[in-house]
């Protein structure tokens, strides 16, 4: 009897799991059920088309990558999500939406997030404690985000600017300029050329 037991809460859990990994907001490794299209460039973008809020036909999202919340990110033209990167967002309706617009450029490891674990009480288990008020992050069109960085909750980044590796950006970067560091600060200006 007890055997049967086990069996059947195996054989439960299983189709559970197959239900979850069929109708998730995500794409990733921890989603084997469709991770093996990304593979492939056709069932990439299929994929991509059915998860995201909007995806170009001329992105990517490599395989080794991970997005939660799929249904509030938008990818737009010539993007390519490499590997290692995360995107996470909710797709609950109090989320926030993440915009990655034309011609981003982003290294391997890039991480985006629209919200962090709330930390205002020293006495209380973090664990415990929730997340904050989630807010939008913007790429705007033509910007470079280098390999590792990590962009916070309430984030834009300005139109054709640059974010140096490693950086941890926790405030808004302003069009054409280089920021770097942690937390990222400007360090140049990229002024226009003139002729």
């Amino acid at each position: 009897m007890f055997g049967e037991e086990v069996q059947m809460i195996s054989f439960l859990e299983f189709f559970q799991r197959i239900k979850y990994w069929i109708n998730a907001d995500r794409i990733g490794p921890d989603i084997p059920t469709s991770y093996w299209k990304l593979f492939f460039k056709s069932t990439m973008v299929t994929l991509c088309k059915s998860k995201f809020k909007y995806f170009d036909e001329t992105a990517e999202f490599r395989a080794g990558s991970y997005a939660t919340g799929c249904s509030k990110i938008s990818i737009g033209k010539r993007v390519i999500i490499r590997p290692f990167s995360y995107i996470q967002t909710e797709a609950s309706d109090d989320g926030a939406d993440i915009t990655i617009e034309d011609d981003v450029m982003l290294g391997p490891g890039v991480h985006i997030y629209t919200n962090n674990h709330t930390f205002s009480n020293p006495n209380k288990p973090f664990i415990d404690q929730g997340y904050d008020e989630v807010k939008e992050v913007i790429l705007k069109k033509g910007c470079w985000i280098g390999a590792n960085v990590i962009i916070l909750a309430g984030v834009t980044i300005g139109e054709n600017s640059v974010i140096g590796a490693g950086s941890v950006v926790t405030k808004s970067i302003p069009d054409r300029t280089i920021a770097v560091g942690a937390p990222a600060k400007v360090i140049k200006k990229l002024n226009l050329k003139r002729k």
